[in-house]
């Protein structure tokens, strides 16, 4: 289970100071969707420094840090006029792109979401967490070692975090897993715990005018630990500072997914027969 990287995704996906926004329904691919059943978040590590959903708030008067249900929380199993589900069968579904999904204000709310998932189960549901210490508590009572239909990512953008998310996340009763490096933010180390377990790596750089600059020797550090034990990685895009060598590159948001996939460095490694990349 790849988290996509096809071209067509990405330009749709390219500006994340606009990826909170409802009329993102409308922009993504046919063959994914987006859902965010509530919205807000709290800055709770180094990564979020400068979180795209708080630069995107920030310019309509918004407190991002007030957690509330959206008007699309039923969206997975809203159906149309002629009683078919408006998210068509076979999408992926990301899911909680402006929140995160084990924050503790939606304890509540996440028991519907979880039974809107099993009863979409011909759909595939991806959300990305920092709160994986919080999985067990928010796990459904059927959750077993996971639904087959649930890839749930975390994010680790510095050693600090991979030694502490790391083992928490190898532990964890879940059937797909991906690790987001992004942002990234220092050289990183998985110290051999890498294995089967992980289907994917994703790397990126920070964007937004402020972003903390990215070494591509980190990069490709990752690569090579994701090489060495066949786990496919993904260098998804540059961020708006990227050292190379001695010369430090300031790269425009528009450019900053064709450049990281210009550098050839993407690599597939096994294939669980559920692959959603190129």
């Amino acid at each position: 289970m790849n988290y996509v990287n096809d071209e067509k995704t990405l330009a749709n996906f390219a500006d994340n100071d606009k990826f909170y926004s409802d009329r993102m329904e409308n922009r993504i691919s046919p063959e994914s969707s987006l859902w965010n059943p509530w919205h807000g978040c709290h800055k709770l590590s180094t990564g979020c420094r400068h979180c795209y959903v708080y630069r995107g708030d920030s310019k309509h008067g918004k407190d991002s840090s007030i957690i509330t249900k959206t008007g699309q929380f039923n969206l997975p199993v809203r159906r149309k006029k002629d009683k078919t589900y408006k998210i068509p069968s076979g999408n992926l579904v990301y899911t909680c792109f402006t929140s995160d999904f084990l924050i503790e204000e939606a304890d509540e709310w996440r028991i519907e979401a979880w039974k809107m998932m099993r009863e979409r189960y011909d759909l595939h549901f991806l959300f990305i967490t920092k709160r994986i210490d919080r999985l067990g508590q928010c796990l459904p009572p059927d959750w077993g070692d996971g639904y087959d239909n649930v890839t749930i990512c975390c994010t680790m953008e510095n050693q600090d975090r991979v030694d502490y998310r790391l083992p928490l996340y190898k532990a964890a009763p879940v059937k797909h897993k991906i690790i987001i490096c992004e942002p990234l933010l220092s050289a990183i180390n998985f110290k051999g715990e890498l294995g089967t377990w992980v289907e994917q790596i994703v790397v990126g750089g920070e964007s937004g005018k402020e972003a903390r600059i990215c070494n591509y020797d980190w990069v490709l550090d990752i690569r090579r630990q994701c090489i060495e034990n066949n786990i496919s990685f993904w260098f998804k895009q540059t961020g708006y500072r990227l050292l190379k060598g001695e010369r430090e590159y300031k790269i425009a948001r528009q450019f900053q997914h064709t450049q990281a996939r210009k550098a050839g460095i993407n690599y597939s490694g096994r294939s669980n027969g559920n692959n959603y990349s190129d």
